[in-house]
């Protein structure tokens, strides 16, 4: 039979158990405040409306400084193409003046000849990347360091040469 000492302690283990899933056991839920519209703010149901400005090309700038103007303007493309082709991502990209000779795009189909998923394009910018990547279903993009390579994707790209 365990001593005094080990039952006092397994006593107090059992204490300090009950005490801690007592918190866990409750009664009755309190129910939660409802707002009565008396209050200076009220929470809005609606998105926040879009920026009505566009932004602003900055050929001399940095990948960051250019961010949010590649994004709109893929973005707008997406809206429109879905995926669309990456010639086409590019085109645009230059239409709206990145350098297409700064940028990487990835193939449309897969090595079995079938659609990709998704196309990514990069455009290079003083040291720093814009990625982009193109669905059906969306737009995401990023800001990447310039690899080692000298280049912003890892792995085989679409040669840009239309």
């Amino acid at each position: 039979m365990p001593g005094p000492a080990v039952r006092f302690a397994a006593i107090g283990l059992a204490l300090v158990a009950a005490t801690a899933l007592a918190g866990c056991v409750g009664g009755t839920p309190k129910p939660m405040p409802v707002p009565t519209g008396s209050g200076s703010a009220s929470p809005s149901a609606t998105p926040a409306p879009k920026p009505t400005k566009v932004p602003e090309f900055k050929p001399d700038g940095t990948a960051a400084a250019n961010k949010q103007f590649f994004d709109y303007v893929n973005s707008e493309y997406q809206s429109v193409y879905k995926m669309g082709t990456g010639a086409d991502i590019v085109t645009n990209l230059v239409n709206h003046g990145f350098v297409k000779t700064d940028m990487e795009v990835t193939f449309d189909t897969t090595a079995i000849d079938i659609p990709a998923d998704s196309i990514v394009v990069s455009v290079r910018m003083q040291g720093e990347c814009l990625v982009g990547q193109l669905s059906p279903t969306g737009y995401t993009s990023f800001l990447a360091p310039l690899l080692g390579t000298g280049k912003c994707l890892i792995g085989t790209t679409r040669p840009i040469d239309w």
